[in-house]
């Protein structure tokens, strides 16, 4: 019995395990986990960074459970139908501070969902990607009455 006990916190100290544990799984959304992973991207680098799991785990293991779980994150993000992303960026927009209007309005002028696609992500997982993501901006936009910034008024 407690070799069974040695050899299940072995795997669970685990940069992966850790990393769900104390962060992933207090996140609602799948789109938010791609947020949070795509901010511990270094994007001079393209090195994923967060200083507690480097300190446990090394930077360079911490940079690969980063790295394979923001790849993870986004193909279950395409694993979901139309209506089901779309719930799952409003449950996202609801978990922000700034309001939904202002936010819809800023990534349609800055592009910043475009950010959150792990930089191997190529071809047509990315072009499905963006123009799912596109087509719900620009529902929500409507929906919200978000004002287009291309747009003059």
């Amino acid at each position: 019995m407690l070799e069974t006990k040695r050899s299940s916190e072995v795997h669970d100290r685990s940069a992966a395990s850790d990393l769900w544990k104390n962060t992933l799984s207090q996140i609602p959304s799948v789109f938010g986990r791609l947020a949070y992973l795509s901010g511990l991207r270094n994007a001079n680098s393209d090195r994923y960074e967060h200083h507690g799991l480097a300190l446990l785990f090394g930077q360079d293991e911490t940079h690969r459970t980063l790295r394979n779980t923001h790849k993870k994150a986004f193909a279950e993000w395409l694993t979901f139908n139309l209506e089901q992303q779309k719930a799952d960026l409003v449950l996202y927009l609801s978990s922000l501070h700034e309001d939904k209007k202002t936010v819809l309005a800023s990534w349609l002028k800055l592009g910043t969902h475009k950010n959150l696609i792990p930089s191997s992500v190529k071809g047509p997982e990315r072009r499905l990607y963006l123009s799912d993501l596109t087509l719900l901006l620009e529902l929500l936009k409507n929906e919200y009455g978000a004002v287009d910034p291309g747009r003059s008024a």
